[in-house]
């Protein structure tokens, strides 16, 4: 049986899918956290590049599960041992010493909480685009994914966890958490892969996503959202 003295203070969840490209070094980049004492739980959502066979040996479980990061990440927090919960994005790197970061802000009193965001990239609109992304996280208590959201177990279990839509599951997280306690917004920043941004041009991914989240607000239904930013089903 599990004693308190074996539960780890902080479980890392990472999602993947088909990223054994990056995989290897995010993996690299988080074995000190390993090393202090953070669980690290890898939840596979049916790669077909190896992602799998890279992360075993590198992660304290590997997980499969039906495709999708809030199905994803609902699987490993199920698994996971940790007091507090910190979901990260495969292609978000966090900053130093994150788990002590994570540790002062829920001894201060935090319940959950989120990091400023940096997007690698070299396009200048990215750096109006991550100041904003950050005000907006701060003004309105609504963290992204992008930003690595951490939130003691007791409270994530208490709003029974990711909503598991394909699109807009930290937008309807953090509005759960919000009713109970506003964000530990952090100033040290993750920096995120600016790829999509460049791939399908600055301004034209900030209209689509500031679309998608204008229709999510007024109702529309996430499935349709998520094919429209580019979402395909696992097939069985």
């Amino acid at each position: 049986m599990q004693t308190p003295l074996d539960r780890p203070f902080l479980s890392l969840i990472l999602p993947v899918l088909n990223e054994a490209a990056t995989l290897p070094v995010q993996l690299a980049a988080l074995q000190g956290l390993r090393t202090r004492g953070t669980e690290l739980i890898v939840v596979d959502g049916g790669s077909g590049d190896g992602t799998a066979e890279l992360a075993r040996p590198a992660a304290d479980r590997l997980l499969d599960a039906p495709r999708g990061r809030a199905a994803q990440m609902n699987a490993g927090a199920k698994a996971s041992r940790g007091e507090a919960l910190l979901f990260l994005h495969a292609d978000t790197t966090l900053p130093p010493a994150a788990d002590d970061l994570i540790r002062s802000a829920i001894a201060a009193g935090a319940a959950w909480g989120r990091f400023d965001v940096r997007i690698d990239g070299r396009q200048p609109l990215l750096r109006v685009v991550e100041r904003m992304m950050n005000w907006r996280s701060r003004w309105s208590g609504i963290a992204t994914g992008d930003q690595a959201i951490f939130v003691r177990r007791d409270l994530f279990e208490r709003v029974d966890g990711y909503p598991e839509l394909p699109l807009m599951e930290d937008i309807a997280l953090s509005t759960r958490l919000k009713r109970f306690a506003p964000p530990a917004c952090l100033r040290q920043r993750v920096i995120t892969s600016g790829r999509r941004w460049e791939k399908h041009g600055v301004l034209r991914t900030i209209l689509l996503m500031w679309r998608l989240r204008a229709s999510y607000f007024l109702g529309a239904d996430p499935q349709q959202l998520a094919i429209r930013y580019g979402y395909v089903p696992r097939q069985s």
